[in-house]
């Protein structure tokens, strides 16, 4: 076990850290990043220095490598990126954030983090890893709870059809649905692992959305149509969820990774005008508009995560210096699961 001095005897002068080097321009490129060695400032009153163990790449980041106007504002040229991180405070000005305590903060993308005390918030990684809270016990399944029974009300006996399927918010989103009485599961993923993994996950029927058309694939999966579609990728997907859905049908719209790296707006669904007729609902949500409903995901998830009834993939690189090309690879579906960088 590690000792409170011990860890007071790793505190750094330095730290590596990852900033945007340029604005992309469509898909980002390793050129976008640069990796630099900095000073780590002295701690003032309610700060804590954290050595970050483990970090998150989201697909949301690419939108904040622009310079628009958005939900959250956009990274700066030269300046640190930032994200989810796990790791353990190894210096403390703050009482109530001890040295020793591991914390879930923003500041990713460094290997040691400056922040403040009431930005951190304490995890318990007795029973769990500690990855597991930038994903099935973090944004990601926080995201695929509100966005399927809040967002789009989700009822026993639904037929639901989640695109990106096989990443950590879609994965979630599946293995909900069923847990809480869907009729029939749908998922798309990128490749033929990826359904095989869906199948296992407990997914009624899956496919690979680049081995055909999409329209007619899920028109296969779900001949009576279905009532609730969780969007992650937008495109194609969308429009034929438009298609399939049934009066009165829901959208949760949760991303469109298909678009993050287009240079050119992309063409709306050609069938919109179905909404009218069915009385569909399509409705976008960010999830920190839904931090409220953090404690009752938890009170279901860690249940679930005990009995096998939710079960959660990673893919894991090594090394800060790795993590630009985990998140470029992420954007082109290199992940099964939530994609972390470990950083030791």
């Amino acid at each position: 076990m590690t000792s409170d001095k011990d860890l007071t005897a790793q505190i750094p002068t330095q730290t590596r850290q990852i900033v945007l080097a340029s604005r992309p321009h469509g898909a980002p490129t390793p050129e976008d990043f640069r990796l630099e060695t900095v000073d780590v400032p002295a701690l003032e009153d309610g700060q804590v220095l954290v050595a970050n163990d483990v970090m998150s790449v989201d697909p949301y980041m690419r939108g904040r490598m622009d310079d628009v106007k958005s939900y959250v504002p956009p990274f700066q040229i030269d300046d640190p990126l930032d994200g989810g991180a796990v790791g353990t405070v190894v210096d403390s000005r703050s009482d109530d954030v001890p040295v020793g305590t591991r914390v879930l903060h923003q500041l990713g993308w460094r290997e040691h983090a400056v922040v403040e005390a009431e930005r951190v918030q304490a995890v318990d990684t007795r029973d769990v890893p500690d990855s597991a809270y930038l994903g099935v016990l973090g944004m990601p399944g926080l995201t695929a709870y509100v966005g399927l029974t809040k967002i789009a009300q989700f009822q026993p006996g639904d037929t639901v059809f989640v695109s990106g399927a096989a990443g950590a918010v879609g994965s979630a989103v599946g293995q909900i649905a069923k847990a809480l009485g869907a009729e029939r599961v749908i998922g798309s993923a990128g490749s033929a692992e990826k359904v095989e993994r869906l199948n296992e996950l407990g997914f009624d029927a899956a496919f690979d959305y680049k081995s055909g058309n999409v329209r007619q694939m899920l028109q296969e999966a779900a001949p009576e149509g279905i009532d609730v579609y969780f969007d992650n990728v937008g495109g194609d997907h969308l429009e034929a969820a438009i298609g399939a859905l049934t009066v009165g049908g829901r959208v949760a719209m949760c991303g469109a990774v298909s678009q993050y790296n287009a240079t050119e707006a992309a063409p709306g669904p050609r069938n919109l005008v179905q909404a009218v007729g069915k009385r569909l609902r399509l409705q976008g949500f960010i999830v920190a508009d839904h931090l409220d409903v953090t404690e009752e995901w938890l009170g279901q998830a860690v249940g679930w995560l005990q009995d096998g009834t939710l079960r959660f993939d990673e893919t894991v690189r090594e090394g800060l210096e790795n993590a630009p090309q985990a998140f470029i690879d992420l954007l082109e579906g290199g992940n099964t699961g939530k994609m972390v960088i470990r950083l030791r």
